[in-house]
């Protein structure tokens, strides 16, 4: 009798997402959980609207938010990304220009290595973006996090972060 093995990759689910009153469109490799929520950066209060699920052992997240002309974009992008490193007590984050079509200069994709909530070890890579809009700014946030970051998977995931 011989004895098959196979390397299969698992497949996932991945469904187009997208958020009520905005153009931003995501793929997550499995079905989101959905929620809203008020959050205040730069001392504005924003809509917070999140999705999420979990596979391949990780969790997918991806939020967005709009912010009011006339604020400073970057900085508040760059307070966003600050605090989530320090949530996961990130050492030493490293960052690269990403191409997301149409967004503002300063879209980014950022990998370290943290913790989790219950200090179990994490691999994280999140997407930071924005798109001028007349009214202001959408801007995303997407996340992953794993144990060992799947980077074809995320890969896919970051590439279909989009405002057509």
């Amino acid at each position: 009798m011989a004895l098959l093995l196979c390397a299969c990759q698992p497949t996932y689910n991945w469904r187009d997402i997208g958020f009520e009153g905005t153009n931003v469109k995501a793929q997550l490799p499995c079905k989101p959980d959905r929620t809203q929520r008020e959050v205040t950066i730069a001392q504005v209060t924003v809509s917070l609207q999140v999705a999420g699920c979990e596979a391949g052992g990780g969790m997918w997240v991806v939020m967005t938010g709009r912010l009011p002309a006339g604020m400073d974009t970057s900085h508040v992008l760059q307070g966003w990304q600050a605090a989530t490193w320090r949530t996961l007590q990130a050492q030493q984050p490293q960052s690269q220009a990403w191409p997301v079509p149409h967004a503002l200069p300063g879209a980014v994709r950022v990998q370290a290595q943290g913790l989790q909530a219950n200090g179990q070890a994490t691999q994280a890579q999140g997407l930071w973006a924005a798109w001028p809009e007349s009214d202001g700014v959408q801007w995303v946030n997407a996340m992953v996090y794993q144990p060992q970051i799947q980077g074809e998977m995320a890969d896919t995931f970051f590439e279909s972060i989009r405002q057509p």
